[in-house]
């Protein structure tokens, strides 16, 4: 028996996404994900959960102001924010709640990766949309695990997407794949039909595509960490402006003047504009069975951007196997070289990342990524060896939020300025090109002040990543969990009965989701 759909590059595909969401909610297509499939969505949604409950109670700047706009808009059938039980408008409390999911960057991430389709665009993506299930859930009143099944259903749509097409090509922002499937699976859970899903994904992709502008510049701003937010917002109004009867545009992936064609021409010239023509992919979307995009989704393990995850690891392996860098406060070390691919050069490693001035920023920079992560194993020296070393050196070493303050001048941490002065990192060409995005390329060498150079070697699959063997994977994440538990609640308050109560999800009935985002939130001042 199949265990996909494949919606053909001839076909109307937003009809069909929005059938399939439909259809696969119903469980019409098939038995369903396996008990695999649900687990890992599951651990994505309390990683993300407690990214953004964490977020929130170090009073970061875009995650508070969205809540505080979201709790104007009462709306008692609607959902909640985190940290409340009063009901406001589902579009607000989504970009409320999305926007401090993705505050920290330091949730789940897809690489946009199916060789054996052919499907390799390697766009990003990450999990900042569950908040979209959790509300509309809460409208409906469905139990939790609906809510997992339904996630399931919005990473698979939007991971598909990042497999054909590469937004970040045309400097258009990822978080439009995560907008039309966020879309679509808050119809298919709102009772909407495949029309008004159809609709809802044309409406988007015509009125509000962001640009990657809100990437650029010197110091990144609030509109990073926001961008999920901000835009599902604008999804989730599509739809509920589609289920009150606006019609959208039709067949928007198949549209001459809409951004997959037009960017991807499916015919030559002049005929270019013509109506007639193919969407530039065929999506094949999973049913059932293991082979879902979830299952090739790679947690982060700490506060980094993920490209950076290859010379971490590159750095547990060295300070792991020569605890002799680190003595006399790391005086050995006299340089540090990183090579790595596109598009982790440009993003992380060009010469204004050299000099971090805020959070965002600091926290797209490698330098600044790997020489926190040694000044923290210096500090901690000496660090865990034996069995099992990679794991406690990962846990000892975890970057946290408050490596990336601005406020107690952790960015400008005079022992992390002088590490990063001896960071040269550079492009490795075509040789790493070549292996990305299947793994996150990356080789370090540590040269020390006699000259002896110390090699990680070629670091394809770090701990996180979906095809890494090695790392305990539940026990680090078990980790960060209780760590980011720690900053959500407030003094006192206990991490492990919040971890317990998001990890709970599969086992909740209606009330159940309710009361999901009711906790008490910790409250941290000072942090920004």
């Amino acid at each position: 028996m199949s265990t996909s759909v494949t919606l053909a590059p001839s076909s109307n595909q937003a009809l069909g996404i929005g059938q399939f969401a439909i259809d696969f909610l119903a469980g019409r297509l098939g038995p369903g994900p396996s008990d695999a499939v649900l687990e890992r969505v599951r651990l994505f949604h309390t990683d993300a959960f407690l990214c953004g409950a964490s977020a929130l109670a170090l009073g970061t700047n875009a995650p508070t102001l969205l809540r505080a706009e979201a709790l104007e808009y009462h709306d008692p059938s609607g959902a909640s924010v985190f940290g409340s039980r009063e009901r406001v408008k589902a579009e607000k409390a989504i970009a409320a709640n999305s926007s401090a999911v993705r505050e920290w960057d330091s949730n789940g991430t897809n690489f946009g990766y199916r060789p054996e389709l052919g499907h390799t665009a390697g766009e990003f993506g990450h999990n900042d949309f569950y908040p979209v299930v959790i509300a509309a859930c809460q409208q409906r009143g469905l139990d939790g695990a609906t809510a997992l099944r339904a996630m399931v259903l919005l990473d698979e749509i939007r991971g598909r997407l990042a497999e054909v097409f590469s937004l970040k090509t045309y400097k258009i922002d990822h978080v439009v794949h995560g907008a039309i499937a966020s879309a679509a699976t808050y119809g298919a859970l709102m009772g909407a039909n495949a029309e008004q899903i159809e609709s809802a994904i044309g409406m988007f992709v015509a009125h509000y595509i962001p640009w990657r502008a809100i990437r650029a510049g010197k110091q990144l701003s609030d509109s990073k960490g926001a961008s999920a937010g901000i835009s599902t917002e604008a999804a989730v109004l599509c739809m509920k402006r589609a289920m009150a009867g606006f019609i959208g545009p039709k067949d928007i992936f198949r549209n001459p003047e809409a951004i997959f064609r037009f960017f991807e021409p499916t015919t030559e010239g002049a005929a270019r504009w013509k109506e007639a023509g193919d969407s530039p992919f065929d999506l094949v979307l999973s049913h059932s069975g293991d082979d879902f995009a979830v299952m090739g989704m790679h947690f982060k393990l700490g506060l980094y951007e993920h490209q950076s995850a290859g010379a971490l690891q590159g750095v547990v392996d060295l300070v792991s196997a020569h605890p002799e860098l680190l003595a006399d406060g790391g005086s050995k070390i006299d340089r540090i070289d990183i090579v790595a691919y596109e598009p982790a050069f440009g993003i992380i490693g060009n010469p204004m990342k050299k000099d971090p001035r805020t959070r965002q920023s600091a926290d797209h920079s490698m330098a600044y990524i790997v020489a926190t992560l040694l000044r923290k194993a210096i500090e901690h020296a000496p660090l865990p060896t034996g069995g099992g070393a990679n794991d406690e050196v990962w846990k000892a070493l975890m970057l946290d939020p408050y490596d990336y303050q601005v406020a107690d001048s952790a960015i400008f941490h005079p022992a992390t300025r002088a590490i990063m002065q001896k960071i040269e990192f550079r492009h490795g060409g075509p040789e790493y090109d070549a292996k990305y995005p299947d793994g996150i390329p990356t080789s370090l060498v540590i040269t020390d002040g006699a000259g002896a150079s110390y090699h990680s070697g070629l670091v394809m699959y770090p701990a996180g990543h979906a095809r890494n063997s090695t790392a305990d994977l539940r026990d680090i994440l078990a980790h960060k969990f209780q760590l980011l538990g720690s900053l959500s609640v407030s003094e006192g308050g206990s991490a492990s009965k919040l971890v317990d109560h998001v990890e709970a999800l599969p086992k909740l009935d209606a009330n159940g989701v309710q009361a999901l985002y009711d906790f008490e939130l910790g409250s941290r001042p000072g942090y920004e």
